[in-house]
């Protein structure tokens, strides 16, 4: 679908039927997110570059940001192919120890060596502990994370293998930090999102490393370790207005308004199926026939992207453990609504 209008200096809110959207079936939303999904916070559909719907729960409202989790992981991804575009970082084939001479010298696995950025980004990199298991708890203890996490990098299972870790996002942020000289939350600023007109994110002084600090309520901004390296795996506090942008950027192929931001071939390789359905820190699925790519984020914090409708869908959201499925919402109410 064509997107007529930018949301670079502010949005447009359009009425459903002018985006060939049945208006009373969104409208269907306001009783059923307060009932079945009542830790949304917030809620942003967007087509054809504009707002169709946009609802607040709980006292929150659109210039408010929240803490969306994982979903950080996309916007990291986004990043490292900005910096290859820049010329800042080769490949996504360097190894991951060309970044850390430094640790080079004590590589104490020859499977180590054979870590490429890849790895990183597709989660195929091997880890010490089982899928879905990740002490992130230890992780958060440590004086320096990126030498931890290089530490188990390699130390079991097989390169290749799908195995989800936040740490292996976080080792993404420590290089871009080491190849660029910048933080990801700078970068990120400067390169991404001043040019879509995202909110720019401050540089606030980390209090301490308690839970609260890392995931819960003093979370604010971006999140980084104590060595100041941004967090790569959660950990950045966006809008459901902002998150919609992203989105927006991704389904037009890294275009915005004209110019090229992000190289399209960036887009197409993160989005390239695969029988782990997982692109560079991207989810993918297909449903009734067409594809979707999405950042999701633990609590429901979600950016969907849907390129054959000119669809973005981004929700934000309280954290309650095993929150409803996301997706269904999409594929029972906001799909449906659509005419074309």
């Amino acid at each position: 679908m064509q997107i007529n209008t930018w949301p670079t200096t502010g949005w447009q809110t359009i009425n459903p039927a002018a985006a060939n959207c049945r208006a009373e079936k969104l409208a269907e939303l306001d009783a059923i997110i307060p009932s079945a999904y009542n830790n949304i916070n917030g809620i942003v559909i967007v087509r054809g570059g504009a707002i169709i719907f946009e609802r607040y729960y709980h006292d929150c409202n659109a210039y408010q940001p929240q803490h969306v989790a994982s979903v950080t992981k996309s916007v990291l991804s986004a990043l490292i192919g900005l910096s290859i575009g820049g010329g800042f970082i080769k490949n996504v084939d360097q190894s991951v120890l060309d970044f850390f001479p430094e640790y080079t010298a004590s590589v104490d696995t020859p499977q180590k060596r054979e870590v490429k950025l890849r790895h990183l980004l597709t989660m195929t990199a091997p880890y010490p502990f089982k899928d879905w298991a990740e002490p992130l708890d230890q992780l958060c203890m440590q004086p320096d994370w990126a030498q931890y996490i290089l530490e188990g990098l390699g130390q079991n299972g097989r390169i290749g293998d799908f195995k989800y870790s936040t740490g292996g996002a976080h080792l993404l942020s420590a290089i871009l930090t080491r190849s660029t000289g910048l933080s990801a939350r700078a970068f990120a600023n400067e390169y991404l999102f001043k040019p879509i007109g995202m909110r720019e994110i401050e540089d606030n002084k980390m209090e301490g490393f308690g839970f609260e600090d890392l995931f819960g309520a003093k979370v604010r901004g971006w999140v980084k370790d104590p060595q100041g390296n941004s967090t790569g795996g959660w950990g950045l506090t966006l809008t459901a207005r902002d998150m919609a942008r992203f989105g927006l950027l991704y389904l037009n192929d890294g275009r915005w308004q004209g110019q090229t931001l992000l190289a399209e071939n960036w887009v197409r390789e993160s989005m390239a199926p695969n029988v782990h359905h997982y692109g560079y820190l991207w989810w993918l699925r297909e449903d009734a026939g067409f594809p979707a790519y999405l950042a999701l984020g633990d609590g429901g914090n979600l950016i969907a992207c849907i390129p054959d409708k000119g669809l973005v869908v981004a929700i934000t959201s309280f954290f309650v453990p095993k929150p409803k499925e996301r997706w269904t919402l999409i594929k029972d109410f906001i799909l449906p609504a659509l005419l074309d």
